[in-house]
């Protein structure tokens, strides 16, 4: 989705371009997974063009594929020939973000994918989605007791097949609109449910994933941003140590908003600076800049403000700080309007990263294969 074109199927150009702004980012550390669905691709060959997006336009993290065993296969063995093969038996390059089907069931596809990761060796994320109400109790402690004991048994299998594999606890705990049956992202039950993952997650001694910038908004509006923000605050102050859906999440994750990806890597530069926390010392205390001009004078031109300026706030890409009057005589643009324009100038603006030629051409040598060896299927 984006204001230019409305909302639409997403295509392999999409999932790359999206690849492409995470790279951009300075307040993304992760290039995600299945970012938007490349629907132009045949499903049972996708994952290998999502896949060497990652490693071809980002030099960050990125998950694999999950949805059948082989194409799992086809990831770690795409990690092999980006990293060598000895070097992924020792080390963790890429992570299988694994769903249980709720209640209480994982299936053999699931089992078998994270059997599949955790041999080689490689992370593995174990996320019930729990719709309050549908698939778990509407009450948050059922919710909580439930999530808890899925994910468990979850990461469990991972330990059964390779003591060791790294696994992460995860919760995706979401309401339902009881009138109508429909999923709600970003309201205040589901965030308190973060909170209480968090404490979990420590007494377990494990890391967590849970919430994100959700919203079931089908815009990038008042109702996304708010929505958002709730649910990313749970996320950083539960202690999350993985967040996916961090940026672009719209109308309940139906859609990917070219927009929105924008305002919210934008909070997600917020939430750096409000994780650091701040220091107190002499320096910061600014005795300094109130004894320099006394009581009653402005602190503009003091020593300790000209030394702090450029550092002490965080400064936003893409809100809007001038009069009405200057806005006004601007054309008035709003938030998503100024957006559009930052990512369109950031796609032009991107280089890929270096990779080495006769890598990549090893990669592509595996994607045609693999892609030889199978008829399209669509479904």
């Amino acid at each position: 989705m984006d204001l230019d074109h409305g909302r639409r199927y997403g295509t392999i150009e999409d999932f790359e371009n999206f690849v492409k702004l995470a790279q951009m980012s300075p307040n993304l550390h992760h290039s995600g997974g299945t970012i938007c669905e490349p629907t132009d691709v045949a499903v049972n060959k996708r994952h290998l063009d999502m896949v060497y997006a990652h490693m071809r336009y980002s030099d960050r993290a990125f998950l694999g594929s999950i949805t059948a065993p082989e194409r799992a296969e086809d990831s770690i063995a795409m990690c092999r020939i980006l990293f060598g093969a000895d070097f992924v038996e020792q080390n963790c390059v890429i992570m299988g973000n694994f769903n249980t089907t709720s209640p209480l069931v994982i299936d053999g596809v699931t089992s078998r994918g994270i059997r599949t990761y955790a041999a080689a060796g490689q992370g593995t994320i174990h996320l019930p989605f729990l719709l309050g109400g549908a698939v778990a109790p509407l009450t948050m402690a059922g919710s909580l007791a439930q999530c808890l004991a899925e994910s468990m048994v979850s990461c469990a299998i991972t330990q059964l097949v390779r003591p060791g594999a790294p696994a992460v606890l995860a919760s995706f705990i979401s309401s339902m609109s009881l009138r109508s049956g429909s999923p709600t992202f970003g309201t205040p039950e589901p965030a308190l449910g973060s909170l209480a993952m968090g404490q979990l997650a420590r007494r377990l001694k494990l890391p967590l994933r849970c919430a994100g910038n959700f919203s079931t908004s089908k815009l990038p509006d008042g109702q996304a941003m708010q929505q958002s923000m709730m649910s990313m605050m749970s996320a950083v102050q539960s202690g999350a140590n993985y967040i996916l859906h961090s940026a672009g999440f719209l109308d309940g994750l139906l859609s990917m908003s070219y927009e929105k990806f924008i305002l919210d890597t934008d909070i997600c530069g917020a939430l750096h600076a409000y994780l650091k926390g701040f220091e107190v010392n002499e320096d910061t205390l600014g005795f300094e800049a109130l004894a320099e001009g006394g009581p009653g004078q402005h602190l503009f031109a003091t020593q300790h403000t000209l030394r702090h300026y450029q550092t002490a706030y965080w400064d936003s890409a893409v809100d809007d700080h001038q009069p009405w009057e200057t806005w006004d005589e601007k054309g008035g643009l709003d938030a998503a309007t100024r957006a559009n324009a930052r990512w369109k100038a950031q796609l032009a603006a991107y280089e890929a990263p270096a990779i080495d030629p006769g890598t990549d051409e090893a990669l592509r040598e595996f994607i045609t294969k693999a892609k030889d060896a199978a008829p399209d299927a669509w479904y």
